[in-house]
């Protein structure tokens, strides 16, 4: 937790956070289709598909997090980008489900037909 005094040397601004939690949303709805795309064309069934999807989401969220929010880049840590740092590693799963299992169902039937 930042004390009082960063706090006044940087302060954190709350209109940004909600724009990296739109834009992390935006990822992992985007990543979600792909990762459905993916399953569908390896033909990945039941659990191994959501295991698929389970998995590179939360390679996702660990890139996003290498990249850009690494404790080592800023003081802050994940608290200065989003509300906690489990928006950070679950905010996206399940918004980006049905998006994944449209696009694994449309592309498994594509394949297989």
């Amino acid at each position: 937790m930042l004390t009082e005094r960063e706090l006044q040397i940087s302060p954190i601004v709350q209109e940004s956070v909600m724009h990296n939690t739109k834009t992390l949303a935006t990822l992992h709805n985007l990543t979600a289709s792909l990762f459905g795309i993916g399953a569908g064309v390896l033909g990945l069934e039941s659990y191994p598909g959501f295991i698929f999807y389970l998995v590179f989401s939360l390679l996702t969220s660990a890139l996003v997090y290498a990249l850009r929010v690494r404790p080592g880049i800023n003081k802050g840590g994940v608290e200065t980008y989003f509300r906690g740092s489990m928006e950070l590693w679950t905010g996206g799963l399940v918004e980006g489900l049905s998006g994944f299992v449209l696009t694994w169902t449309l592309f498994y039937g594509l394949v297989r037909a």
